[in-house]
């Protein structure tokens, strides 16, 4: 199973067109804002002598905050364009970063075995991604935590898409960081807020944990107040 070309060429694409500047992708926050406060929601829960995995890590700044809190640090992205920038900003080569396809349950297997057990990292993959191809995201969550891994996801609500549509027709002009995203064809907070915990409970992932808070995001409005976009988080284990 494979993604629509259009859907990896949006992100390719994206990603080519994106600097090595922090912060210059939308989502490419401070981990203070990001992996810090979620890694205080998933630690209570979970083994920190396990590897942990970022699915969908982008160019590998949350992936770097978390390679401090366990032995192992691994980035994947479907983008080798965003693997590369992860790799490029890491030269000390404190986590891992590969090219990985979610949906192609062979490659998440492989990665599972060559690991074992594993926590997972994901933050705003599922909302983004094609409607058919959201089953096999939030299964591959369930197949890299094993018995003993334990996930954290945060995902836009559908209340984001309303932030986004007012921040598109901000008098200043739609912001920059914010109209590349959608000038590359990728659409944010595209999946209902029922879907979420429905695909999770679907792919055998039980709740310890969930809660909402906003994501951060490093674009600002014209009157300088910060974009940040509604969103649901989970602490996930398997069934």
């Amino acid at each position: 199973m494979d993604v629509s070309p259009r859907y990896r060429e949006s992100w390719e694409g994206y990603w080519r067109a994106t600097s090595d500047t922090p912060g210059e992708a939308i989502w490419d926050i401070d981990p203070a804002l990001s992996a810090v406060p979620h890694s205080e929601l998933l630690l209570p829960h979970a083994d920190t002598s396990l590897p942990v995995v970022d699915l969908g890590c982008g160019n590998g700044t949350q992936t770097r905050y978390l390679a401090t809190l366990f032995p192992r640090a691994i980035g994947v992205d479907l983008s080798q364009a965003a693997i590369d920038h992860a790799r490029r900003a890491d030269p000390a080569g404190v986590a891992e970063f590969e090219q990985l396809n979610l949906v192609d349950r062979d490659a998440v297997l492989a990665l599972r075995e060559r690991i074992g057990d594993a926590n997972v990292y994901m933050r705003a993959v599922i909302h983004q991604s094609e409607p058919q191809d959201r089953a096999a995201v939030a299964d591959a969550v369930a197949t890299l935590l094993g018995s003993r891994g334990r996930a954290f996801v945060t995902e836009l609500t559908h209340a984001s898409k309303a932030v986004l549509q007012q921040a598109m027709q901000d008098p200043g002009g739609p912001p920059e960081k914010l109209r590349r995203v959608f000038t590359h064809g990728l659409k944010p907070a595209d999946a209902e807020d029922i879907e979420i915990p429905d695909l999770l409970h679907a792919a055998g992932l039980t709740v310890l944990a969930c809660g909402e808070e906003p994501l951060p995001q490093t674009e600002h409005l014209s009157d300088g107040t910060r974009i940040d976009l509604p969103a649901t988080w989970y602490v996930l284990a398997q069934r």
